[in-house]
């Protein structure tokens, strides 16, 4: 039988590039192209080449044949309420963009505070093979996978789960010390959420801790997911006397409370910041990047990503400290007045 001798590429047609030709693109070894891709840690400039050559050369990593090579999936679940609330969207977003930068895949699974969906999430991201799971949850009685490594979002499990918060005791210390620095006399504290002892419920502990500190007078709201909103502004109008609130400044345990006390407020004819200055936490902006929707103790969002997506990669999670306190800050959104905006006769010296 004749040969027909080697097979010529059909012209114009481009061979697939290679880990070795991104390697030459980048000027750095295969081994260095290889932990890039399979997010293992190098140097940031190393990784930076890396990242450009893959771009430039449209290098397109083999998934099945790293997993079967790896028994990785290269996919992390991440299991939060819901993306309309802003400041658990960004938490998605920051998370996403970690993982990817790594070579790694976000698997997104949504609860919207269903104690039964959040046990059903972990049934079905089990099933998907993922390689570890970031959960922000609510279900008291949530039990998570010993087989599959974890890390959580604002909520302690065990000594084996790492937690990774914000520091929400000095938050709410902040807020506190705050108003008693912009001449505030009478404080009240609003807080909806989840009758879990998990760490947002350290903001009241931390204002609380400060309010007696600085001598200030204070008052607390408190409500349970479930219970109507409106029960604050009752709460409110209690202490409305002649058209003049009891209270000169409102913590409120999240920018989403503030932003629906401020409209209460309004609606019962009092002005923010010029009758009652108010604070939120969160640090949600407008628009996701521009103005604080209010004035606020800012989450730091990005860092509670970054620490969440290193911890989960880790070789060794059970090394890990088990709790991550982050710090926070405070930032004037237009419902406080500042220093210079403080009439002369409020402007009483911090106890």
């Amino acid at each position: 039988m004749k040969s027909t001798g080697p097979k010529e590429k059909t012209p114009g047609r481009r061979s697939k590039p290679t880990m070795s030709d991104v390697a030459r693109e980048a000027g750095v070894s295969l081994g260095t192209v290889s932990n890039v891709v399979n997010g293992l840690k190098v140097n940031e400039a190393y990784r930076l080449k890396v990242e450009e050559a893959i771009r430039k050369l449209d290098y397109q990593v083999n998934n099945s044949g790293r997993n079967l090579k790896t028994g990785h999936s290269y996919t992390i679940a991440l299991i939060i309420p819901n993306t309309r609330t802003p400041h658990f969207a960004a938490l998605a977003n920051d998370i996403n963009v970690a993982l990817v930068r790594r070579g790694y895949h976000m698997l997104l699974s949504f609860s919207d505070y269903d104690y039964k969906q959040e046990e059903e999430m972990l049934r079905f991201v089990r099933q998907n093979n993922v390689d570890g799971i970031i959960a922000l949850t609510y279900n008291p009685r949530l039990e998570l996978p010993v087989d599959i490594p974890c890390v959580t979002i604002d909520r302690f499990f065990s000594a084996q789960v790492p937690c990774v918060t914000a520091d929400n005791y000095n938050g709410g210390r902040i807020a506190a010390e705050k108003f008693a620095e912009l001449g505030c006399r009478k404080l009240a504290f609003l807080r909806i959420g989840s009758v879990l002892t998990n760490e947002p419920n350290k903001r009241k502990d931390g204002f609380a801790a400060a309010c007696l500190e600085y001598g200030v007078d204070f008052d607390v709201k408190l409500l349970t997911d479930g219970e109507p909103m409106s029960r604050f502004e009752d709460f409110l109008r209690e202490h409305l006397h002649d058209g003049r609130l009891d209270f000169d400044g409102i913590f409120c345990a999240t920018d989403n409370l503030a932003y629906r006390v401020i409209r209460m407020l309004s609606g019962m004819g009092i002005k923010v910041p010029e009758d009652v200055q108010v604070i939120g936490f969160d640090g949600i902006r407008m628009f996701g990047d521009l103005n604080y929707i209010c004035s606020t103790i800012v989450q730091p969002v990005t860092d509670i990503a970054e620490t969440c997506v290193e911890m989960i990669l880790s070789k060794d999670l059970a090394a890990r400290p088990s709790l991550v306190c982050l710090p926070v800050r405070y930032a004037a959104g237009g419902t406080t007045r500042e220093p210079e905006e403080i009439p002369e006769e409020f402007r009483g010296d911090i106890k």
